[in-house]
């Protein structure tokens, strides 16, 4: 056992297949690059939320004694992820037992935690040094929220964040992050590159949302708000660098 588990905290890829998941070659890359800051816009049903929670397991068995934080819009889908992770510890063998357990919080018999929060800047403040923060349906949390979890992970120099959502229009910060930060690792699966989506359903889907939904939820593309008066586009042509400003 003690060569398995080597072989587990050294691969992550071989970690998975014992928690009875074969990865998508995107989710080994993952897996086993484990980058700082990484955002994933990948559509519904493509896996996001099986890696991370792969990854989640993962670091609270090999990088004990962890904090692991999970947060989304609301505790339905904290709970959700949650209940994902919980699945995989129950398929690992030989993986440390729960010491309590309930229905948002575990901990672990290596001492390591796992705490799902509704992604309020309210409800996460009083954490602090968390080795892996998972924001679930990111492109739909505050932009306070990102102000409120970034310094939890200051004291931890491998503490890791994973942004996990598909496109909620050309607004917040995961779209700022996306399509201008620097420093995030970046990954991208449309519903077409899933082998386990269909063509078919991908046409029936077409049919029944319409293009422009069915751009933004299966194609990933950020789209303006449809209630918006001007576009984003034309907005940020408004705006110029070249005049400064009078007090310059």
């Amino acid at each position: 056992m003690l060569a398995t588990d080597l072989s587990r905290a050294l691969d992550p890829v071989l970690f998975a297949l014992d928690c009875g998941l074969t990865p998508d070659p995107w989710q080994s890359d993952l897996l086993q690059s484990r980058p700082a800051r990484s955002l994933l816009l990948c559509a519904r049903q493509s896996g996001k939320s099986t890696v991370t929670a792969l990854l989640a397991l993962w670091t609270a068995i090999y990088e004990c004694p962890a904090l692991v934080l999970l947060l989304s819009p609301s505790q339905r889908q904290s709970g959700e992820l949650f209940r994902a992770v919980l699945s995989f510890h129950s398929k690992l063998e030989g993986a440390p037992q729960l010491s309590s357990e309930s229905a948002l919080r575990a901990e672990f018999s290596n001492g390591s935690r796992l705490v799902a929060l509704p992604g309020t800047e309210r409800t996460v403040r009083g954490y602090a040094a968390v080795d892996l923060l998972v924001i679930d349906e990111s492109a739909r949390v505050d932009n306070e929220l990102l102000v409120a979890v970034r310094p939890m992970l200051a004291t931890r120099t491998s503490g890791r964040l994973i942004a996990l959502t598909t496109p909620a229009g050309k607004r917040g910060w995961f779209y700022e992050a996306w399509t201008k930060g620097e420093a995030w690792h970046r990954v991208k699966v449309k519903a077409s590159d899933c082998p386990r989506i269909s063509k078919e359903f991908l046409a029936e889907e077409f049919r029944e949302l319409g293009a422009a939904r069915f751009s933004e939820e299966y194609e990933l593309e950020f789209r303006d708000d449809m209630e918006a008066v001007f576009a984003v586009a034309v907005i940020e042509k408004a705006f110029t660098r070249e005049v400064r400003a009078l007090w310059q």
